[in-house]
């Protein structure tokens, strides 16, 4: 009977894990999807998320079950959202995928780097309240609210900034109207006379990855990228991890910013030491702004 009890209280204490790992990967998924929504495509255009302009890609039926990426906790692989419910399920799914009124607009990318002279494409992206794209019965109006530069066109939901011929900050808005509804957005760019090194590593565009726990306590890493299976290994037994441990958004924000590292790592190879952290103090404040 004792064995069978702590077989039981094992189960669940697995199975408390791993829905914790999911509660997880979904929140540092989510925050980074945003990040790469809000910055520069062509510097972090990792994962395949930019195309399409920014919109999610219709999934194929057969591809529904397997295009998340699993969380593995010890030996044991969970994938998120899959198909477990049955193909009855499907035409629900998409009942709830449809666009409800406009209720918030963000701009892509929000925040960038411009040459002196150059030019960047913006683009208006609106929502409904769940942040399902909204694409029906828009309007767009497009304006410079500080510093130098020029907007064209003015209307329509991608503009482009045409920078000045003196570095400058500027900010620039979009005002998106669906019937007497109003939302506003805005973008800071920064005019500078050099640009920092792009990425020297090649995108592979495997998807987001997801993150796996090794215990090496007595070892002083605290997290490694494992390329063939796309996971971040995570150090488990280290006294950060422990530390964080404590609080569940402490936690968070520790493997969210283990996240960031390895992914900075991986996708800007080559570049000056200033330089990479400069990448990962950018990715890591834009992705803790968007963690739920």
């Amino acid at each position: 009977m004792e064995a069978r009890l702590a077989k039981i209280i094992e189960d669940q204490q697995r199975a408390e894990e791993e829905r914790a790992s999911r509660d997880v990967l979904r929140s540092v998924q989510g925050a980074l999807k945003e990040v790469l929504l809000a910055l520069p495509a062509e510097e972090y255009d990792w994962f395949d998320l930019h195309r399409g302009e920014g919109r999610r890609r219709p999934r194929a039926p057969a591809e529904a079950a397997v295009d998340e990426t699993p969380v593995q906790t010890g030996e044991r692989a969970v994938a998120m959202d899959t198909a477990e419910d049955g193909d009855d399920s499907q035409p629900q799914r998409q009942f709830f995928e449809f666009a409800g009124p406009l209720f918030s607009a963000v701009v892509s990318p929000t925040s960038s780097v411009v040459e002196v002279g150059g030019s960047r494409p913006l683009r208006a992206v609106a929502r409904d309240r769940a942040r399902r794209p909204v694409d029906e019965n828009l309007a767009f109006a497009w304006k410079v609210l500080e510093g130098e530069g020029t907007l064209a066109p003015v209307v329509g939901e991608i503009a482009t900034f045409h920078a000045g011929n003196e570095p400058s900050l500027t900010r620039v808005e979009v005002v998106v109207t669906q019937a007497d509804v109003a939302c506003r957005a805005e973008a800071q760019i920064t005019v500078s006379a050099s640009l920092l090194a792009k990425s020297g590593g090649d995108s592979t565009y495997q998807g987001l990855p997801g993150y796996t726990f090794q215990k090496a306590a007595g070892e002083l890493w605290r997290s490694r990228f494992d390329t063939e299976r796309n996971l971040v290994v995570i150090n488990n037994g280290h006294r950060d991890f422990v530390y964080a441990a404590r609080s569940k958004m402490l936690k968070l924000r520790y493997v969210c910013r283990l996240f960031a590292k390895e992914l900075v790592l991986r996708n800007f190879v080559g570049i000056p030491p200033d330089q990479l952290l400069e990448r990962l103090l950018e990715l890591t404040l834009y992705t803790e702004e968007n963690l739920r």
